[in-house]
């Protein structure tokens, strides 16, 4: 078991976030803690002394104590299907009531939800829990995608947040090649890579689908106190060519960037530590804009046209923060 700082999905995708769209549609009991609750973004809390009518509220999932053969368990829909790599199992202020061992298994179906004669592969086989703790566990078939987790715990108890990290699969066949999408969306499959600074937010919230719901909801930096700027790089959900690009600033009124550019290149190989080095000799995908508080800025007849594109470099001078960040174009097929 391994704590959540050494957590090796750091830069993964958690698929579980309700923020993609990602919900229970059923459980067998959650009588004490609702289900939904084990899926939201936000670091679960505790809440001294606060009770509803069934009881002790808990931030997570809680059935109640089982008096009978068998075990809880929910079956989750993704908000985006995935490859599924690794799970955090989190037991937060679950001390007295956490399950003893809790298992994951997945399906993927091309329409609609799975029904009884669906079949379900193991993804994860029964993990012993502890409470008030992480569970970090590499998972099976992480080559295969998924449209739904079944989540088991054995017998019952409570898991404050279920992390499912990955990388969104999407069937590229189905797109036409004039369809303008979202390129850095997670939706489509972009990836937050790199960055000089996430001191307040962190920079997987660029691509998240909808905007922001508040200033902790984006990237911020730190307030620098060197020369120099702040960068983010971002890997497309696949190669395409931009056609215009919104950086929105929504929420950020007093700590907005000044100005902002975007670098792009198409990278045909190379570890991320080398894409990072690689990225400072990026062409201008967008030259220096300036920006204001508070709003979405939309380019196009700014941008220098660069051909198909793989990754892009956000730069931000000298600092702050950017709720969202949208690369729309039309996919190239190689």
């Amino acid at each position: 078991m391994m704590q959540a700082a050494d957590n090796p999905y750091k830069r993964s995708i958690n698929l579980a976030d309700a923020r993609l769209g990602t919900r229970a549609i059923f459980v067998t009991d959650d009588w004490f803690a609702e289900v939904n609750r084990m899926l939201q973004p936000e670091p679960p809390v505790w809440k001294e002394g606060v009770f509803d009518d069934n009881g002790k509220w808990m931030d997570g999932w809680e059935s109640r104590r089982k008096r009978f053969e068998g075990y809880d368990y929910t079956v989750i829909r993704l908000g985006v299907p995935g490859y599924v790599q690794g799970v955090d199992i989190d037991t937060a202020y679950f001390t007295g009531n956490y399950p003893p061992s809790a298992s994951l298994e997945a399906c993927f179906c091309d329409s609609g939800d799975p029904d009884e004669r669906t079949r379900w592969t193991q993804i994860l086989p029964s993990v012993d829990l502890q409470g008030n703790s992480h569970h970090l566990h590499a998972t099976l078939h992480s080559d295969q995608p998924w449209t739904h987790l079944r989540f088991n715990i054995y017998p019952d108890g409570g898991v404050a947040r279920l992390r499912v990290y990955g990388v969104p699969y999407r069937d590229w066949s189905a797109v036409s090649d004039t369809e303008q999408l979202d390129l850095a969306s997670v939706l489509n499959g972009g990836r937050a890579l790199a960055c000089s600074d996430e001191h307040y937010g962190s920079i997987s919230n660029l691509i998240n689908p909808g905007r922001g719901i508040n200033m902790g909801d984006g990237w911020e930096t730190a307030r620098r106190r060197t020369p120099g700027y702040d960068w983010v790089i971002l890997s497309l959900g696949h190669p395409g060519v931009v056609e215009k690009i919104v950086v929105d600033t929504l929420h950020f009124k007093g700590n907005y960037p000044d100005s902002c550019s975007i670098q792009a290149a198409y990278v045909q190989g190379g570890t991320e530590s080398q894409i990072e080095t690689q990225s400072l000799y990026w062409k201008e995908l967008l030259p220096s804009q300036k920006l204001q508080m508070h709003q979405e800025h939309h380019f196009a007849a700014e941008l220098q046209d660069l051909g198909p594109i793989t990754h892009v470099r956000l730069n931000i001078f000298p600092d702050g923060g950017v709720s969202r960040l949208r690369l729309l174009g039309h996919i190239v097929r190689r």
